[in-house]
Order: C-alpha cells, then sequence, then structure tokens
C-alpha cells in the first residue's frame, strides 16, 4: 500500500517527494503516527549538503527530520500509554534495550540505536511513520502540536542542561544562540539559574536571546584571543571569579577554548555542540581549575516527558522559537531558508490528506 507522501534526500545536495509504503505495526508495542508538524535541524541541512555526519554516511535515500509531532493513528495491543487520536511528541531514537548502556539508562549511547534520518534510517516528514509506544508523549491540552514538535530539541537542551548540573542560583554561559543555545538557556533559567550568558557574533541572535532567556548578552571581538574574550566576559557579566558552568551549543574552536577560560576553578563545562573533530583545546586550563568536562548527545532517560512538562507548565516557552511555518509542498525552500539562517525554528506541515 503506498499513500505516504515523504520529503527525500536522494544524495547531497537533491531532495524530493516520494511516496512510499504505510508502516505497519511491526509488534504489539508499536504505534502508528498521523505526522503533522517537523522542525528541521542543523543535523537535516548537514546531511543535505555533505551527505554525512562523521561515520554517518547517505548510502541511498533517505527521508528527512526527526523533530516531530502527530495523532496517533494505530496502536498495538500492549500500548497503554497513548490512544487513537492522542497528540503526541514524537522520541525519534530506536535503542536496542538490551545492552549496557539501555539498562543503565543510558540508552542515547546505544550502539545499536536506530536514530530517525540518521542513515540507514529514515526520518519523520511524512505522513505516517511507525515509533514505539513508550516513546510516544501525550501532548496536555494546554499544547499544541507545534510546541509538541519543539519538544525534540528542548529534550537536547534539558539534557545538556542537566549534564552540566545547574542549579538554583548559580551563572550559565552558554556559547551559540542557535535553537539549541537558546533552549539551554530557558531550561537552565527554569532551574534556577540566575545569571544567564549568550555568547554570539551574530547581533540578532543575541538580541533575541536576551529577550527569551539570556540575563547577559556579549558579542565577542575576531581581534581578541580566547583570555581575553574570557575576561571580558567575565568583568562585564558579574562573574566574580567565572561562572559555575559553561556550556558550548556552537560547536566553534573559539568557543570551546573561551569557555575553559570562563569558568571558575571546579566549574563545570559541556560540550553539546558539533564542529570540527580535531581542535587546538587548551588542556592546562581545563587541567589546573579542575573542571568537570563531560560531552553531550542527543537525550535519555526522563529528558523528553521533562522537556513536555516544562512546557506544559510554563516554566520554558518554546512558541517565540518558531519562525515560519510551511506547507509539506514548501518544505524544500525551507531547508534553503534555514541554510541561510533566516530565523531560528522553521516547521514543516504534515501531507495534507
Amino acid at each position: 500500500m503506498s499513500d505516504n507522501p515523504s520529503f527525500i534526500l536522494e544524495k547531497p545536495l537533491s531532495l524530493k517527494y516520494e511516496d512510499r509504503p504505510v508502516p505497519k505495526l511491526q509488534n504489539d508495542r508499536d504505534v502508528i503516527v498521523d505526522v503533522k508538524w517537523t522542525g528541521i535541524c542543523g543535523s537535516d541541512v548537514h546531511y543535505w549538503q555533505h551527505g554525512r555526519i562523521a561515520h554517518f554516511v547517505v548510502e541511498k535515500p533517505m527521508v528527512l527530520g526527526h523533530e516531530s509531532s502527530g495523532i496517533v493513528k494505530e496502536v498495538g495491543s500492549a500500548v497503554t500509554n497513548v490512544k487513537v487520536g492522542d497528540r503526541v511528541a514524537m522520541e525519534p531514537g530506536q535503542p536496542c534495550r538490551h545492552c549496557k548502556q539501555c539498562k543503565s539508562g543510558n540508552y542515547n549511547l546505544c550502539p545499536d540505536m536506530a536514530f530517525a534520518a540518521t542513515p540507514p534510517y529514515d526520518g519523520t516528514i511524512c505522513r505516517y511513520y511507525r515509533i514505539p509506544g513508550d516513546f510516544c508523549y501525550k501532548l496536555p491540552d494546554s499544547m499544541t502540536l507545534e510546541e509538541g514538535a519543539v519538544v525534540e530539541p528542548l529534550a537536547v537542551g534539558v539534557h545538556i542542561t542537566k549534564q552540566a548540573g545547574i542549579r538554583p542560583g548559580q551563572s550559565v554561559v552558554v556559547f551559540g544562540a542557535g535553537p539549541v543555545g537558546l533552549l539551554c538557556m530557558a531550561v537552565a533559567k527554569a532551574y534556577g539559574a540566575d545569571i544567564v550568558v549568550a555568547v554570539d557574533v551574530n547581533e540578532e541572535r543575541l538580541q533575541f536571546a536576551k529577550k527569551y532567556a539570556a540575563t547577559h548578552a556579549f558579542t565577542p571581538s575576531r581581534s581578541e584571543s580566547p583570555e581575553e574574550s574570557a575576561a571580558r566576559i567575565i568583568k562585564e557579566c558579574g562573574l566574580e571569579a567565572g561562572s559555575d558552568a559553561a556550556i558550548d551549543a556552537s560547536g566553534a574552536e573559539v568557543c570551546i577554548q573561551t569557555a575553559q577560560y570562563v569558568v571558575r576553578n571546579g566549574g563545570t563545562y559541556v560540550q553539546g555542540g558539533m564542529g570540527k573533530p580535531d581542535i587546538n583545546y587548551p588542556i592546562m586550563a581545563m587541567c589546573t581549575k579542575e573542571l568537570t568536562t563531560k560531552g553531550s548527545f542527543r537525550y535519555s532517560h526522563g529528558d523528553y516527558s521533562d522537556a513536555v512538562g516544562l512546557v506544559a507548565h510554563g516554566r520554558v516557552s518554546v512558541k517565540e522559537l518558531i519562525s515560519k511555518k510551511v506547507k509539506f509542498e514548501e518544505a524544500e525552500q525551507a531547508f534553503e531558508d534555514t541554510k541561510a539562517a533566516k530565523g531560528i525554528k522553521y516547521l514543516i506541515a504534515g501531507p495534507s490528506s
């Protein structure tokens, strides 16, 4: 049966629409979702432009998208958390559930993770998508389906902020005011941070960050060293001996370097952004300051439900991040606009019936 219009990355720089088979339940815990909204992620754009991220290589046509919400169309007999007609946010990774990482709750580190729109697995910019029932999160009546699509990047921000261990009264410097950086700022504020500093070279995004969640905005100078930038951040943002934590959501080498100098002795640094595989790193600063340094990858146990809860209870707002909503047929132009950094987050509607 074919009635599943899908937005396909055929090969690098080549996008097309294609009718794919309608997915079927494969076990009694599966759910079929009628996808209503999907956000465009930087990884989608990267695969489109380059055909690969690290060792994940596009070798055959792949449906794009993984930031989605929709309405449950069909449920397996053992599914109890959602029912037909429920509006849900869709967590797009399916771990093996059996390895050591999965059993410890760190299923984001599962070596056999099947993640939507990560080769060789298809994504969610389509009409119907099959997903495990327990990876669907019912949206309360107070949340729209559009907000439900932004739960995915918010869950990334939740995981990063948890890795940073943000507590009430603390300070955090976030490098990069793109969608994930902005959401890290919002989550940090919701977790009680008193000082949230946004760092970016894009003045428009900095101004948005200041209105959205940041208490301070900082524009680094291209002529100053990472140490000089850090010293200026500390002085201008009232960080005294340095910030309690720093988060990089940019992947830029200079930001990663600056972060090591901006964190106080004994503070925490989290790498959330992805950039070059190898960089020059100020290891002496990290060592002599006894920084706790962590990576952060996608999201894990509890992050998605926490993200839904933050929005549902009004602690984090995501509506402001939605720059534009487009029809399914306008997906390619939305990708072009996202690549050109027009706005913060574009949402693509599901195919019309």
